[in-house]
C-alpha cells in the first residue's frame, strides 16, 4: 500500500526577539531622555563632550600636517562609524543615574567596562573599518580623476564642486559612505553599551546589535537621522557643538539601548548564553 504523501507546512521562522513594536517617535523620546540625562549632571558630560571636540581638532590639525586634508570629509562620515565608541563614558554615566548613582569626570574615563578587552577589541574592528572607508573613498577619486599625481586639497574640493566627475564623485561616495555608516551603525550602536555594561564577547555583542536595529527599523532609522542631523549641525558650529550635542546624543542612545535590549528577559536570555570569561 502507498503511504500518504507528507504534508507539507510553511518553515519555522525565528521569532523576532528584539522586536519592541516602538514607533518612529521613539527617538525623540530617547533624544529627550539624553538631554535630561546631561543635565542632571551637566559638568562631566560638557567636560567629556569638550575633550571630544579638541581630540576632533586634533585629527583635523594632523590631517593638515601630513597633507591630507582631503580626508576631512570622509572622517566626518567615520564619525558615525567610532561615534557609539567614543560615548562609553556618557553610557556609564547614564547606567549609574538610573541606578541612583552618582559619577565624576574621572570615573566617565576610568571606569572598568563589563567585558574588559572585549570592548577595546570592538573598538578596533571599528578603527578597521574606518581605514578602510578612508582608503576607498582614496580609490573612488582616483577612479574619477585617474592616477594622477593629487593636486591638494583646496584644488580636490574645487575639483569635486565645479566639475562633472566631481559631481559624479560626490554622489557615489555618498552612497557608498551611507552603505559603509548603515552598516556600522547597525553593528555598534547597541553593541558598545552591551560591552560595557554586560559581560559578553565583542562578535556576539555586534551580532545582537545588527538584529536589535533591523529589529526595530523605523525607531532606528530615525534616530540614525537624529544623529546625522546633529553631526551636521556640529559642522555648521565649526565643531563646537560637538559639546552639547555628543553627551546628548551619547546618552540618548543610551535610553534606546535600554527601551530595546532591556524591555524583555528575553534578551537578557540571549546575552547570558553568549556570555564569556575575559
Amino acid at each position: 500500500m502507498l503511504e500518504p504523501l507528507p504534508t507539507l507546512r510553511k518553515p519555522d521562522r525565528p521569532a523576532a526577539a528584539f522586536a519592541r513594536s516602538l514607533p518612529a517617535s521613539a527617538a525623540f523620546d530617547w533624544l529627550a531622555g539624553g538631554w535630561r540625562d546631561l543635565w542632571a549632571a551637566p559638568w562631566p558630560s560638557l567636560a567629556y563632550g569638550l575633550f571630544l571636540t579638541l581630540v576632533s581638532y586634533a585629527v583635523l590639525w594632523a590631517l593638515q600636517a601630513s597633507h591630507m586634508l582631503y580626508l576631512a570629509l570622509p572622517a566626518v562620515s567615520g564619525f558615525l562609524i567610532v561615534g557609539p565608541f567614543l560615548a562609553i563614558g556618557l553610557y556609564e554615566k547614564s547606567r549609574r543615574q538610573a541606578d541612583g548613582q552618582s559619577i565624576a569626570l574621572s570615573d566617565m574615563l576610568t571606569f572598568r567596562p563589563a567585558s574588559g578587552a572585549q570592548l577595546a577589541y570592538a573598538g578596533l574592528l571599528l578603527g578597521l573599518l574606518i581605514l578602510f572607508w578612508l582608503r576607498a573613498a582614496d580609490l573612488l577619486y582616483a577612479l574619477f580623476f585617474g592616477l594622477t599625481p593629487f593636486p591638494g586639497a583646496a584644488d580636490a574640493l574645487i575639483n569635486a564642486f565645479t566639475t562633472p566627475q566631481g559631481w559624479a564623485l560626490i554622489a557615489t561616495g555618498t552612497l557608498v559612505g551611507g552603505l559603509f555608516a548603515a552598516f556600522a551603525f547597525a553593528i555598534s550602536v547597541f553593541s558598545v553599551p552591551m560591552l560595557v555594561s554586560r559581560r559578553t564577547d565583542a562578535l556576539t555583542a555586534m551580532g545582537l546589535s545588527f538584529a536589535m536595529t533591523v529589529q526595530n527599523l523605523k525607531p532606528m532609522l530615525a534616530w540614525g537621522a537624529v544623529v546625522a542631523a546633529g553631526l551636521a549641525l556640529s559642522l555648521l558650529t565649526g565643531l563646537v557643538g560637538l559639546i552639547i550635542l555628543f553627551p546628548v546624543l551619547g546618552h540618548g542612545t543610551w535610553r534606546a539601548y535600554t527601551a530595546i535590549a532591556g524591555a524583555s528577559s528575553s534578551t537578557s536570555g540571549l546575552s547570558s548564553r553568549a556570555e564569556m570569561k575575559v
